[in-house]
C-alpha cells in the first residue's frame, strides 16, 4: 500500500484529467454532429455531379455520415466512461477515437484524390451523357438538373449538343434554356438558339464547384481527425492513472 501523500497527490491529478476528458468528449460529440452534418450536406450538394460519374465516384461523404452518427453515440459513451471512471470503459473509448481518427484520414484522403482526379472523371462522364443523352435515366435527370440549376449547357458551350442523337430530333434540351419559354424552332437551330440558352458549357462550373466542395469535406476530415488525438491521449492517461490508483489502495 502507498503513502496517503501519494495518493493525495494523484487524486488532484485524476480529477483534472477527468474534467478535461468530459470537456473533451462533449466537444467530441459536437463535432460528430458537424461531421453528419457536412456529411449529408456533400451527399445532397454533390448527388447530381455523383450521379454523372456513378462508376468512379468518391465515397468521402458515405464514409462522413457514418463516422459522425457513430461519434454522437460514443461521445455519450465517453462522458459515461469518464464519470464511472472504469479503466476499461477508458481504453475502448480511446481504441474507438484510434478508429475513427483512421476513418477520417481515409474520409479526407479519398476526398483529395478525387479532387485531384476530378477534371477527367468530369469531362469523360459529361461526353458520355450528352451522347447518351434520353437513353439513361440517372445521367438525363443529373444532367438537366446541373443545366438549368448552374445556368450551362452542354460541356464546353451549348453548340456541344450539335450532332448527338437527340440534337438531330429535338434539338438543345429544354433544360438549357435560360428563359421562360424556347420555341421548338429555335432549340433546333444553333444561331437562333443563342439568344434563348446558356452558352457557357457545364464542364467548367461543375469542376470548380465539385473542387471547393470535396476540398471543405477534407478539410474538414482532417481537421476533426488531428483532434481525436487530443483524446485519445487523454483517456490513456486517466485510465492509467485510475488503474495504478486503485494498486495503490491494495
Amino acid at each position: 500500500m502507498s503513502p496517503p501523500s501519494r495518493r493525495l497527490q494523484t487524486k488532484p491529478v485524476i480529477t483534472c484529467l477527468k474534467t478535461f476528458l468530459i470537456s473533451y468528449s462533449l466537444i467530441f460529440w459536437a463535432t460528430g454532429v458537424i461531421l453528419l452534418a457536412v456529411g449529408v450536406w456533400g451527399k445532397v450538394s454533390l448527388e447530381n455531379y455523383l450521379a454523372l460519374a456513378a462508376d468512379q465516384s468518391t465515397n468521402a461523404p458515405y464514409v462522413l455520415i457514418g463516422t459522425g452518427a457513430c461519434i454522437i453515440v460514443f461521445g455519450l459513451f465517453g462522458c459515461f466512461a469518464t464519470c464511472r471512471g472504469s479503466p476499461w470503459m477508458l481504453k475502448l473509448y480511446a481504441m474507438f477515437l484510434t478508429l475513427v481518427f483512421l476513418a477520417e484520414l481515409v474520409a479526407g484522403i479519398s476526398g483529395f484524390i478525387f479532387r485531384h482526379e476530378l477534371k477527367h472523371i468530369l469531362d469523360k462522364a459529361f461526353t458520355t451523357a450528352v451522347k447518351q443523352y434520353n437513353t439513361t435515366d440517372s445521367h438525363h435527370n443529373a444532367l438537366d438538373t446541373i443545366q438549368s440549376t448552374l445556368g450551362c449547357c452542354g460541356i464546353n458551350a451549348y453548340t456541344d449538343w450539335n450532332g448527338t442523337a437527340y440534337f438531330k430530333e429535338n434539338g438543345i434540351p429544354t433544360s438549357c434554356c435560360k428563359i421562360k419559354y424556347c420555341s421548338p424552332e429555335s432549340l433546333k437551330d444553333l444561331e437562333q438558339a443563342a439568344t434563348e440558352v446558356y452558352e457557357q458549357g457545364c464542364f467548367s462550373v461543375v469542376s470548380t464547384k465539385m473542387e471547393a466542395n470535396l476540398g471543405i469535406i477534407a478539410g474538414v476530415s482532417f481537421g476533426i481527425a488531428f483532434f481525436q488525438l487530443i483524446g485519445m491521449f487523454l483517456a490513456c492517461c486517466l485510465s492509467r492513472y485510475i488503474t495504478n490508483n486503485q494498486y495503490e489502495m491494495v
